[in-house]
């Protein structure tokens, strides 16, 4: 899997020059102390050797890699496009750990240089780039789910602060995060995507109360979050009051760029072991298995189609694509993407376990095996980070311009 593909034979030799330097500083210190990251975290496995990955996130930013498509006033490289996939791509195939400041870098990051003050900027951005300040997203609720225009978490001005009262859930990393931003309605009698707001909330504080909700896999990474007259500044909202809607869907748009295709990558990897297993075990004998994993290959082209289709042109600067941030303005392209990639992968977990056959019902006596892993946790891909239902909703009323779902 490449880069993006460019006439240009200049830019082409810079991009050649760029992936060679990418390649050669993650050869040279995925070694010593980071040696025995390779491959570890990611999804349903945040908890393997979180402490050590945040030391080689911190690394990394010390380095000069984080938040490369930044602009450089506010740290980063002003990096193109190609660049940015290109240093994905090879992170990946470097088998470098899962990071764990991707809220804060990929989500939150571009959010504020789209839509923040320059005070916000000059606050925030720094302990982002440096990964001192990790960040998590309050947008799911017990009774919304993945549809952010049902949430009743609501804060009100008092004083010079807002006050804070609900519960999110789902909210990943928050147990060890600093910051959270939260979608919270803040005017009274408001509904659906009108009277929310963005707010940039502390973590530490009395008046949140963080509790883990363990996965089918026994891991804990998703958190219930409940805010109990939580404060935070009264100038620590992005965009204006009530503007959160369109704040949140910049957010949501950029969740799903170029970092996308990195995991593709890794995609990649699990299915050529899946496809090496099933040879071991003789699976690939069945002619049922053998065409499950052609398909599988052939999806997972698809994938990387759509992403590079949908990202030649895009700017580089990845606020740029958060304020791009309507589905009518992008073709609904974020939500078929997300489409593909939570459907393929659901479906990667469960050839896996049609590869393993009856002994992939039982369980090791202390832990899953990898594949059990993949399966379980990969059920969750078509509901976090907006449920299929969602998407295809937005597709279909925003892009498509059908008539909206009928709604209590």
């Amino acid at each position: 899997m490449g880069a993006i593909q460019t006439s240009d034979s200049g830019t082409a030799a810079a991009d050649a020059r760029f992936s060679a330097e990418v390649r050669e500083w993650l050869a040279e210190n995925l070694s010593g102390e980071f040696r025995e990251l390779r491959g570890l975290g990611g999804p349903g496995r945040e908890h393997e050797a979180f402490d050590e990955r945040l030391a080689w996130d911190r690394h990394l930013a010390a380095s000069g890699w984080t938040c490369l498509g930044w602009p450089k006033e506010y740290g980063g490289r002003a990096a193109s496009v190609r660049q940015q996939v290109i240093f994905h791509e090879e992170y990946a195939k470097a088998d470098a750990p899962s990071r764990v400041s991707h809220v804060g870098e990929e989500l939150l990051g571009p959010t504020v240089l789209a839509f923040g003050t320059e005070a916000q900027k000059r606050r925030f951005l720094p302990g982002i780039r440096t990964v001192s300040e990790l960040w998590c997203q309050g947008y799911s609720e017990p009774g919304a789910g993945s549809d952010l225009a049902g949430i009743t978490t609501a804060a009100q001005l008092d004083g010079g602060e807002w006050s804070i009262n609900g519960q999110k859930i789902w909210t990943s990393l928050a147990h060890v995060a600093d910051w959270c931003f939260v979608i919270a309605r803040t005017e009274r009698g408001s509904i659906r995507h009108k009277g929310l707001s963005y707010l940039l909330v502390p973590m530490k504080q009395p008046g949140i109360e963080v509790r883990p909700i363990v996965q089918l896999t026994g891991t804990a990474e998703f958190n219930e979050v409940f805010f109990d007259n939580a404060r935070t500044d009264a100038d620590l909202v992005v965009g204006a009051p009530g503007d959160g809607w369109r704040i949140a869907m910049g957010t949501l748009t950029v969740e799903r760029g170029i970092s996308t295709l990195g995991n593709q990558i890794r995609f990649a990897r699990e299915l050529a072991d899946i496809e090496a297993l099933a040879e071991r075990t003789g699976a690939l004998d069945d002619p049922l298995i053998a065409a499950r994993i052609d398909q599988a290959w052939v999806g997972l082209r698809v994938l990387r189609a759509h992403a590079m289709r949908t990202l030649e042109g895009t700017a580089s600067d990845s606020s740029q694509v958060a304020r791009n941030n309507t589905a009518a303005d992008d073709g609904g392209q974020a939500s078929v993407a997300k489409l593909l990639w939570a459907n393929w992968h659901r479906g990667l977990g469960e050839l896996a376990m049609a590869v393993l056959g009856p002994a992939g019902m039982v369980a090791g006596e202390h832990d899953l095996n990898e594949w059990q892993r993949l399966y379980l946790f990969t059920r969750a891909d078509t509901i976090y980070g907006g449920s299929n239902e969602v998407q295809r909703n937005i597709i279909a009323e925003r892009v498509l311009g059908l008539p909206r779902e009928a709604r209590p």
